[in-house]
Formats: structure tokens, sequence, C-alpha cells
């Protein structure tokens, strides 16, 4: 972490390190509540606005931020989002899409914000929740318990709060499998029983995913982001990359192939897009994005630069969607949903967004830029088929620990050998330190 300026003497300095010692912890906090219900999101990020604003240091925290390559990005996000605001018509919705729009930038200065220190504390948090989650999900699928409603999106598939939590899962297992892979190092340090536990977490989370919280935008991104992150460890070992990705396809082909949920959700897909292709119209969830994308598309085009205004799309929708989809408030895709309220360029700035952050990991070959590289694809995914950010269910959870993962991408050295506290990576856990930094 950069050197900010001189602490204050005295009591006021003990006040400003006081102050400065809060905002780990409540990051943490935050990355324990991503499974919770969208309130304690919502308090989680609050809690974090006012720690970064009370501890004070925002000249070195804006310097930090405005050195992302994320910076101009959201800074060209958040101006055209203004800029439609002011010329474009308004809705009974602007303020509430005004609102979302601002937040999602908002979630992502903040994580940029961090420090190295702060952002490994939210990724223990992450950490935490994530391994107390599933421990969870397997008990109650086991045992069985009674489920308390600060649960319940984690235990049964209940909306959008059901689909963050999957994706969670995905990027918990994701991540499961770079520290799998990580173990066969390019300096010849293999650790096969490392590996095999670390894999062993991945094969949970994708059980999870698939046979309970079923959910086809995670199964998905899970089986893009490993093979994913195979390419980028062994770009420059073209052998061992082409083993690594057939044993990888045969693995999650038998799994698969053992899965009726997953059978089942394609077939159904299938169906939907032939129905809705057909003229049918009903709430299920193909049909709804067949209508969604197609009518959204029409609206883009009619208003191609500047768009139907902040809020726009739920107007366009109610007059040209069918009416028993009508109760639906954004269009289950995050380019569309810009595209349609602030036209091509407010798409293109989103999309900027995304590809910068995959540019950012995919340019880092070790550990760091990996993490960073699958955490991004996973958002890309979700964004393209779901309304990741726009949605305040997957946007507060997903897309914080996501902008987290990307924040320790920026960060020089081997920020990710410091997730355990130094007392426990004394011995053995000081060689895996090392084994990782060889990445």
């Amino acid at each position: 972490m950069s050197a900010g300026p001189a602490e204050p003497a005295g009591r006021d300095g003990k006040m400003h390190r006081m102050r400065s010692s809060i905002v780990g912890p409540v990051a943490m906090f935050w990355g324990l509540a991503v499974f919770a219900p969208v309130g304690v999101n919502y308090v989680a990020a609050l809690l974090l606005l006012v720690a970064l604003l009370a501890a004070g240091g925002l000249r070195e925290r804006a310097a930090r931020v405005r050195a992302s390559p994320l910076w101009w990005p959201i800074v060209a996000y958040v101006a055209w989002t203004l800029v439609i605001l002011a010329i474009g018509p308004h809705y009974p919705q602007t303020p509430s899409n005004l609102w979302h729009g601002m937040r999602i930038a908002l979630t992502m200065l903040m994580a940029l914000a961090l420090g190295r220190d702060e952002a490994i504390w939210a990724v223990r948090g992450f950490f935490v929740a994530a391994l107390a989650s599933l421990a969870m999900v397997l008990l109650y699928r086991t045992v069985g318990f009674p489920i308390w409603r600060l649960w319940h999106a984690t235990l049964e598939v209940d909306g959008n709060k059901s689909i963050n939590n999957a994706l969670l899962f995905t990027l918990f297992g994701a991540t499961a499998a770079v520290a799998g892979l990580a173990q066969f190092g390019e300096r010849g340090a293999h650790r096969p029983g490392r590996a095999l536990a670390a894999f062993a977490l991945t094969a949970v989370a994708g059980l999870v995913i698939t046979a309970w919280l079923t959910s086809r935008t995670s199964l998905l991104a899970l089986l893009v982001a490993v093979p994913a992150a195979c390419v980028h460890q062994w770009r420059r070992q073209l052998r061992t990359l082409a083993v690594a990705l057939m044993i990888g396809t045969a693995v999650a082909g038998v799994a698969l192939w053992q899965s009726p949920q997953v059978q089942q959700k394609v077939a159904l897909g299938l169906q939907e897009i032939e129905a809705a292709q057909g003229g049918a119209v009903s709430e299920g969830s193909w049909v709804v994005r067949f209508y969604m994308y197609r009518d959204t598309t029409r609206m883009v085009l009619d208003r191609p630069f500047t768009g139907w205004g902040i809020g726009g799309w739920t107007e366009q929708w109610h007059a040209r969607g069918p009416a028993l989809l009508a109760n639906y408030n954004m269009p289950h895709n995050d380019f569309l949903w810009m595209g349609a309220q602030a036209g091509f360029p407010g798409a293109l700035v989103l999309l900027a967004i995304l590809l910068t952050g995959l540019w950012q990991g995919w340019r880092r070959p070790d550990l760091a830029g990996r993490l960073g590289f699958i955490a991004m694809i996973a958002m890309t995914i979700a964004t393209s088929v779901n309304s990741a950010m726009r949605d305040a269910q997957i946007g507060l959870g997903m897309l914080w620990v996501t902008f987290v993962y990307l924040r320790l991408a920026h960060e020089p050295g081997a920020p990710w050998d410091d997730l355990l506290p130094a007392r426990w990576r004394r011995g053995g856990g000081a060689a895996a330190a090392a084994a990782l930094r060889a990445q």
C-alpha cells in the first residue's frame, strides 16, 4: 500500500489510528453479510461508507482509486448517466433507477478505495461466510433443521437473492479451484494433497448450485471460470494447458451427465425458447428473457444515442411487452438496461468497466491476477444473462466481492499470502505462501 500523509502526533494521532483500524473489520462485516438478505447488505454498505469517511486519509484513498485502471471507465459511466438524467425525460421510475446506477458506482469505488489489509479483511469475511453457508446447506440437506429467514435464500430457492448466493458459491468454488491449480507450480513445486482439498471445495460448491440452489447462470459461470483459470495459469505452457483442459472437461462432463437437475433445467430452457418463438407467453425464465431481450433491443435501436432516459425501460416495457409480464422492472441484462435508458454509449461504458477488469486480471500472470480474472468472468456472465448490477439482491453482494478481488489484483507483491493471520502462517503455511508467490 502506498505511503500516506504523516499521521498527526499525540492524542490526535491516536484517534486517527483508532478510526483507521475500524475500516478492516467493517469491510469484513460486509464480506460476512453477502449471503444475508439485501437489507443486511445495505446496512453493511452504509457502515463501510461511514467508516471510510471517519477514518480519514481520504486523499490517499482518492489517489489509490485514481491509480486503478477502472477509474476512468467508472467516471465515464457516472458522467453519461448524469448527462442523460439532465437532457432526457423523467419517469416515476427515474429516482429508483438513478439510485441503483449510483449505487453500482459507489460499490465499485468503495472496494477500490480499500487498503491492502482492509481488502484482505473483506475477503476473510467472504470466505468465512461461504464456508459456513456451504456447511449449513449440507447439514440442512442431510440432517435437516428449521429454516431461519436470515438463511432462507441460501437453503431454498428464493428469487434473485438465491441467484446471488449461488453466484457467490460459484466464485468461492472457482477460487478454490484456482488455489488447487496453484499447487502445481511453474517451478516444479507440486502438492497434490492440498490440490485435492481445494478441488473438493470446488466440487461441494458445484453440487450446491446444481442439485439444490439450482442456477443455470451460476453453473455456466463456474464452467467458464475454471477453464479460464487454467488458460491464465498455463498460457505459455500449451501442452500442460491441453492436459488440464481435457481432464477438466472430462470431470465436468461426467458430473453434468450424472446431474438430472441440470439436464432438466437445460431441456426446460430450450422448450421455453421454442415456445416463446411460437408466440407463447408465460413466466418461464427463458420465455421472459426472450421477450425482454427482443423488446429491449428494439428500444435501443429506436433511440440509439440517448436512449429513453433514466428509468425509461419500465415505461417502454409496459407499452411493448406482453401484459402478463408487465410487473417486471428490469430486463435481466444490464447492458440492455443501460442501452434502453442511456443508448449505446450507456451500454458501452458499462461494458468498458467489465472489459477493463478482465484485462486487469489477464495481464497480471500471478495468483492475484488470476483470481481477479475469474471473479470478473463470473460477474460478466451474470451481468449478461441477469440483472447482476441493477438488482441490489445481486449487485450488493456479488459486485462487492468481485471488486475487492480486483482491488487485490492491482496491489503489488503477493497480497493473497496475507489471507491467513500471521500466527497461522508459520511452518507449513510459510512454505505454501512461497509456492503461491512462485506463480
